[in-house]
């Protein structure tokens, strides 16, 4: 595979990783590789990411969602809305394999993507749907909703806010503080928290941005 050195793309992973002082095993580090050889290899065809540089592929990608992954302490089930090519819900699938990671996305070509990598990565805690999220129903609402650069925060609280558990939290991954959105929620709705994040070899702004029902 062109540009895939798997030894120096591990070595920026485990590096990264402990910048963000997650402790992740051999086998949680040899997954994602091998996801990210699944991304890059599907990505020739299908064109899931603009990135194709398997080097920002570790640190835009990868290393960006595995910047949030604290953020889901204590958390047993999350949607992914807008899933793409499964950053950040398949990031944090393998980095937490004791959470139910639920991933959706309207574009059959991404599902199918996400499919086949819960299939060869053997990852029996993802499930994948293809749908609108705001026609989406499930048995078990989520304890947290996130997306990754998916739509405007009033947006994704319309649309998503029927799948959010009572005392639930939306986990909204933003570039830049996104002040004019926060201004647009809707009723209802309070920002929670705003956590600023710092990605290892990314030299740009990152946002966490949690949002809950206000008390009625």
């Amino acid at each position: 595979m062109q540009g895939f050195d798997r030894i120096a793309l591990t070595g920026t992973l485990v590096q990264g990783a402990i910048a963000l002082q997650l402790d992740l095993s051999e086998r949680k580090i040899a997954l994602l590789m091998d996801y990210l050889a699944l991304l890059i290899k599907w990505n020739a065809v299908y064109n899931l990411t603009a990135v194709r540089d398997p080097g920002q592929m570790v640190t835009q990608h990868v290393l960006d969602s595995l910047a949030v992954v604290s953020a889901f302490d204590g958390v047993k089930n999350v949607l992914d809305v807008g899933a793409g090519g499964g950053l950040p819900g398949m990031v944090l699938a393998i980095a937490r394999p004791e959470m139910q990671v639920a991933m959706i996305d309207t574009v059959h070509k991404k599902t199918a993507f996400l499919t086949q990598v819960k299939v060869e990565l053997g990852l029996s805690n993802v499930t994948v749907h293809t749908a609108r999220v705001e026609q989406l129903q499930v048995a078990h609402p989520f304890e947290a909703i996130t997306s990754r650069a998916f739509a405007e925060l009033a947006d994704f609280v319309n649309w998503s806010g029927h799948l959010l558990a009572a005392g639930g939290r939306f986990i909204a991954m933003k570039g830049v503080y996104p002040q004019q959105e926060l201004a647009r929620l809707p009723a209802g709705w309070l920002v929670r928290e705003v956590r600023t994040l710092t990605v290892p070899g990314l030299q740009a702004e990152r946002h966490l941005i949690f949002i809950g029902r206000s008390a009625n």
